[in-house]
């Protein structure tokens, strides 16, 4: 997980004013610094941390803020630090673990420019944009979408077309892709080794396309998170070695760990499926059924079979909440 610190790009390498075709400054006058406090029995508080730092784009003027939701995620504390140094308040308004997406609300006006939803449909490889955080110039970077793929995240997260971007924003957490009309693209999740397979020098980051907001953004304004069945979660983290699918570790307390499942499992089919990439493997366990369904993990450990059964949960009833008082 990255932070919006003191690293700036450097001269070379950030953005100008001849590369795009709207106002450079004022579409980097809707990115804010966002630090955000978790409290240290918080469920994710042992993987994400408990002071967590990144950006957010300010999209509408009710001070409304896109980000990468693991930065705020069970936040009971959010400040928000405008371009113009402005410090106000915020509240954790919704989180989709589907997309990744996260809102925060300011609770004060903003004194900044905003910068809109726009699309990442008619983006294309090869292009050049800008990632931009906060921080102005300094935290413009000049980009290339060098890829657009599928991409599975062993915590049980897949996206059907994610965006990939070199090289890589050193602060890329709520970091945004603008896109060539000015408006949000994208955000910054993640970095990434090795974009494309035929160049395995290239680095840089994954990209949560805007686009996958814009149909539940309202739901989640509203209700704080989609109003469709919740999937089907295991608590599990799994990476793809050697083509095994192996289990790299647990939740505490999550339903793979209460069903037994131990780090070094090798899963070699969900519900009888049997799965060829770790994509796969995720949609098989969703296609069980919605949360709370069993769902049936074909083991091996220590080349010996072993069969069990989960009982998935909503993942969501393991946050915690914040206090509103």
């Amino acid at each position: 997980m990255s932070d919006d610190g003191d690293e700036h790009i450097p001269a070379e390498l950030r953005a100008q004013d001849s590369e795009v075709d709207y106002d450079l400054d004022n579409a980097l006058g809707a990115m804010v610094s966002l630090r955000a406090r978790v409290p240290e029995d918080a469920f994710t508080a042992s993987i994400l941390g408990t002071e967590r730092a990144g950006h957010g784009v300010v999209v509408n003027d009710a001070g409304l803020i896109v980000t990468i939701g693991y930065l705020v995620t069970e936040a009971d504390e959010i400040w928000i630090i405008t371009a113009r140094g402005q410090a106000v308040p915020g509240h954790l308004l919704g989180y989709d673990y589907e997309t990744g997406f996260g809102l925060v609300q300011a609770l004060g006006r903003l004194d900044g420019p905003v910068m809109p939803l726009g699309s990442a449909a008619g983006l294309h490889v090869g292009e050049t944009l800008v990632l931009a955080g906060h921080g102005g110039r300094s935290a413009a970077l000049r980009v290339r979408v060098t890829a657009r793929h599928e991409f599975a995240g062993y915590w049980e997260y897949v996206l059907d077309d994610a965006l990939f971007t070199a090289p890589p924003h050193p602060n890329w957490g709520g970091a945004a892709l603008i896109a060539p009309d000015g408006r949000l693209a994208g955000i910054g999740s993640l970095y990434v080794d090795q974009l494309v397979a035929t160049l395995p020098e290239v680095d840089g980051n994954m990209i949560v396309p805007i686009d996958l907001l814009l149909p539940i953004v309202d739901e989640l304004a509203h209700y704080g998170r989609t109003l469709k069945p919740a999937r089907p979660w295991l608590g599990m983290f799994v990476s793809e070695v050697d083509g095994h699918f192996v289990v790299a570790g647990t939740y505490q307390d999550a339903p793979a760990a209460r069903a037994g499942v131990a780090a070094g499992d090798v899963v070699t089919s969900v519900s009888g499926s049997c799965p060829e990439t770790l994509a796969d493997l995720f949609r098989a366990v969703w296609a069980s059924g919605t949360a709370g369904c069993p769902v049936a993990l074909a083991l091996e450990r220590d080349d010996e079979p072993l069969a069990l059964i989960v009982e998935s949960v909503d993942r969501r009833d393991f946050w915690k909440a914040p206090d509103l008082h």
